[in-house]
């Protein structure tokens, strides 16, 4: 991945925490710029590296009026745009090469007592992360503003465990994410521990194209649920894989961004960030 976009993404974090904060006025490139301390000039040539587009363009991906315009008209049959095989070109899928691998009972109930676990720490354009990996998949991926807490909130999900700080293979393909180059991505694995409901939730959200937005309510239609909102959004709150478990494209029907486990601006920034690269592509 590009090292300049996660050391740019503080500055860029600050940038979008004030556009959500004062986007009904739409401020001027050169009033974002002086907040975060740059001139008008290296400012949109930074935040265009990062996002490959403007600042004012990004500013429309990340508001309400564009949130409600890709959920205008659209129901369960959202998913259906994300066809399962065959996709190709431009805009591919990313979510169509990771499967979910549910843990078995006794690897739930025991705290991951036989499992060795494998981590390692590694940049992203959203800042730093914690990617850990058991010989089935990806288990666990995280942002973090410190290591140690990042160590400790994984340690928890896994108290038995065995844990090796090293990179594996697995972490290698599922990083290999932010590079963007999805013809060379083989499929990735996911080895979770959660309940069947949990699983279920998680493989839903898998069915989110890039770019799209959903609702909590359009997930509990497409699991069959309708009536399970509440209980669907705290199995969304609970995923414990960042951006490959898009729960990230999930917000209020209202179209306003909702609530993230790692900060409202970093998923501002994330569905900003795949809108943009939608555009490059196409």
């Amino acid at each position: 991945m590009n090292e300049s976009q996660s050391i740019n993404y503080q500055r860029i974090a600050e940038a979008i925490t004030f556009i959500q904060a004062n986007f009904k006025r739409q401020p001027s490139l050169e009033e974002i710029a002086e907040q975060i301390h740059l001139s008008p000039f290296h400012f949109q040539r930074m935040f265009s590296e990062w996002a490959g587009v403007s600042p004012k363009k990004f500013m429309q991906f990340i508001s309400v009026e564009y949130a409600k315009q890709l959920l205008k008209g659209k129901e369960a049959t959202l998913f259906e745009a994300a066809q399962e095989t065959g996709l190709s070109g431009t805009g591919r899928l990313h979510d169509l090469f990771v499967k979910i691998e549910g843990m078995t009972p006794g690897e739930y109930k025991n705290g991951g007592e036989n499992l060795q676990i494998n981590y390692s720490f590694a940049e992203s354009p959203f800042g730093e992360i914690i990617v850990a990996s058991t010989s089935k998949g990806i288990c666990h991926l995280a942002f973090f503003s410190d290591q140690k807490e990042g160590e400790s909130i994984l340690k928890a999900r896994f108290p038995n465990a065995a844990y090796h700080q090293l990179v594996d293979s697995i972490q290698q393909e599922a990083l290999f994410i932010f590079k963007h180059d999805w013809s060379k991505l083989n499929q990735i694995k996911l080895h979770l521990q959660g309940t069947q409901f949990q699983l279920k939730v998680w493989d839903a959200l898998l069915k989110i194209p890039m770019g799209n937005l959903t609702t909590y309510g359009c997930i509990a239609s497409e699991i069959e649920k309708p009536q399970a909102s509440r209980a669907i959004g705290t199995a969304i709150g609970s995923n414990p894989v960042a951006f490959l478990i898009p729960c990230h494209r999930v917000i209020q029907s209202s179209g306003k961004i909702g609530g993230y486990m790692w900060g409202n601006t970093r998923k501002s920034a994330i569905i900003g960030w795949e809108a943009s690269q939608l555009i490059k592509e196409g």
